[in-house]
């Protein structure tokens, strides 16, 4: 999770509450996400349940998904529904727990909190509660809740790890989530998180889907499955959200788990946060492959010669089977060139390829033709500008896409 820290944080969450109190006061107004009766019918909600709850609610509504799909909410279940918004989704889960469970209409916003209170006073619904709260610090007891629902409502919570922590604190063990989000498909790699325009765009603040997926397993949830995916963005009324959501890989998901008999413990926690398969995957999303096997080829090459000439001061020797040693480097040199030449999908610009193709022609040379030191290096010198090029083609167009000025940033391997 990339820590948000102190007012930047402050200002995410004024403009997550400020977009969001224009939803429920302000529904007929333009905004850059399908709301309303015809964001239902978009994400699937059968005619029939949307036909039964009050259409100033159904107005508000903003959700990404059909969470329902999962079928978490059973007769009697005590529900949590997390970011209720309006309250549509915690009206149709008070229907199937039926007169004996209760709903826990959860939002961080007043306005939709407010709203909801209003409908549920002015309808008599007896099993459902609203409370104004913070995802990350859910004011529930302990294994209080029997199922959870959320809609449209992690992917705008900047501490994600600390919000499915707190999901498995209060669900009962077995306890059934249902959950609906929005993931992306490459990670924002520019330094970007803490611009509160953007975290409202719905894509700066979403995670990987392969890493949503694991912070729920890491967290103790077990039998998770994805049940449904949708291109949510393509029907967004806003050209510059469609070209984002487009960049970035963005859609929504709808997911169905439940929860474990025990939390893992933190150990076990951080060794699969340290499974080098998911730092290698982060690599490549992020457009590192290039400088990690460029790393690997010099490594192998210099690391190699140094190892080689320091032994003998400790009295050893080391044979070197030099056609083996050729082949390893030139076999990361390659790899170099693959990833640089993968960054054209992403920037249209076949200059770093054009230098990396050039480098990789002049280190192949000096493995296998004619070696000569001064070259070699050159060659390498190459590769890293080539490699260092597209990473910078990369960010710059990221930054392009979302808005902002164009500059190469640092990259950034915090997990989202």
């Amino acid at each position: 999770m990339v820590a948000i820290l102190g007012y930047s944080r402050q200002q995410i969450v004024a403009a997550v509450q400020g977009m969001y109190t224009a939803v429920a006061d302000s529904p007929d107004s333009p905004f850059h996400f399908p709301v309303g009766s015809s964001a239902c019918r978009l994400l699937g909600y059968p005619p029939e349940q949307v036909a039964e709850l009050p259409q100033s609610l159904v107005e508000s509504f903003a959700g990404v998904g059909y969470p329902f799909r999962a079928k978490a909410v059973q007769p009697g279940d005590r529900v949590l529904d997390i970011g209720a918004g309006a309250g549509n989704d915690s009206l149709i889960a008070s229907r199937l727990a039926g007169p004996r469970g209760h709903v826990i209409a959860l939002d961080l916003t007043a306005a939709m909190t407010r709203k909801l209170k209003h409908t549920v006073t002015e309808a008599g619904v007896p099993n459902i509660s609203v409370l104004q709260a913070s995802a990350e610090r859910l004011p529930l007891a302990d294994a209080s809740i029997d199922s959870i629902t959320s809609n449209g409502a992690l992917n705008l919570v900047p501490d994600k790890r600390r919000a499915v922590a707190e999901m498995f604190r209060v669900l009962r063990p077995q306890g059934r989530l249902q959950l609906a989000d929005v993931v992306i498909r490459r990670p924002v790699s520019v330094d970007c998180h803490d611009d509160p325009r953007l975290w409202v765009e719905c894509v700066v603040g979403a995670t990987v889907e392969e890493d949503l997926l694991a912070l729920f397993h890491d967290a103790g949830f077990e039998d998770i499955h994805v049940l449904n995916t949708l291109d949510y963005f393509a029907h967004s009324p806003s050209d510059q959200t469609r070209e984002i959501a487009a960049s970035f890989g963005a859609h929504s998901i709808e997911l169905g788990m439940q929860r474990g008999q025990e939390a893992p413990s933190p150990m076990q926690q951080w060794l699969r946060r340290l499974d080098p398969r998911r730092w290698l995957a982060a690599l490549h999303r992020r457009g590192l492959a290039g400088m990690a096997t460029l790393l690997m080829a010099l490594l192998t090459c210099y690391g190699t010669l140094a190892v080689v000439a320091m032994l003998p001061l400790l009295g050893l020797g080391l044979r070197v089977n030099e056609g083996a040693w050729a082949t390893a480097i030139a076999l990361f040199v390659l790899l170099t060139l693959a990833a640089i030449a993968a960054g054209i999908r992403r920037h249209q610009s076949l200059g770093p390829t054009l230098a990396g193709t050039i480098a990789t022609g002049i280190l192949l040379y000096t493995l296998f033709v004619d070696y000569h030191a001064l070259v070699e290096l050159a060659g390498f010198l190459l590769l890293a500008a080539a490699t260092g090029w597209d990473l910078y083609r990369r960010r710059h167009q990221e930054a392009r896409v979302l808005g902002l000025k164009p500059s190469a940033s640092s990259p950034n391997l915090a997990e989202h």
